[in-house]
């Protein structure tokens, strides 16, 4: 059922880095993407794919992890992903890549979490320094890095408290907690 899917999807960032991602997966996941929604149907996206521990170093220090948890740097080592699928938007195709890259983002980590796995969707990326360390043809500009792996962590939805303080916190015991808006509260007309 999509609602139980959508529901499951949350923003993990601490993985089981052990567990591998085969690249057939990457490639099903991918074609989730492949087959959803394009603003004028130009498809322009295009896709970096990585379950390799090597090339997962390579990405991993470009990335920014959890800007509300000012204490944490991000995963530590055993934590990390074991895969990464980098969206990339095709200049030589359209310079304007609309929501595509959101709409793809999404298709993929529903469909990861349909295998198991869960994912991130990170947008603060050293776009420059990532471009030179995997050596991407300038035509490609990065949009999105889908962090992707078996989650080592509980994430859990709370309303947002009268206060209306929608920051992400983890509590004692390591539990993420993720105050989400009413229904009543977003539905305007």
């Amino acid at each position: 059922m999509i609602a139980d899917l959508v529901i499951r999807n949350r923003s993990y960032r601490r993985f089981y880095q052990e567990v591998a991602i085969e690249h057939e997966t990457l490639r099903e996941l991918v074609d989730l993407a492949r087959l959803s929604a394009s603003a004028a149907n130009l498809q322009p996206l295009k896709y970096i794919l990585s379950c390799d521990p090597q090339k997962n170093a390579l990405i991993f220090p470009y990335l920014a992890w959890a800007r509300y948890l000012k204490d944490w740097p991000g995963p530590s080592e055993g934590e990390r992903p074991s895969a990464y699928i980098i969206i990339l938007g095709d200049t030589e195709v359209t310079l304007s890549f609309d929501c595509d890259h959101g709409i793809a983002a999404q298709s993929i980590l529903l469909g990861a979490t349909e295998h198991g796995l869960g994912g991130c969707i990170i947008g603060s990326v050293q776009r420059q320094e990532l471009h030179k360390a995997l050596e991407i043809p300038s035509r490609y500009e990065i949009l999105l890095v889908l962090a992707l792996g078996k989650p080592r962590e509980t994430v859990v939805i709370e309303s947002v408290d009268p206060a209306g303080d929608i920051k992400y916190w983890r509590d004692s015991k390591g539990i993420h907690h993720v105050p989400k808006r009413l229904l009543d509260d977003i539905i305007v007309g």
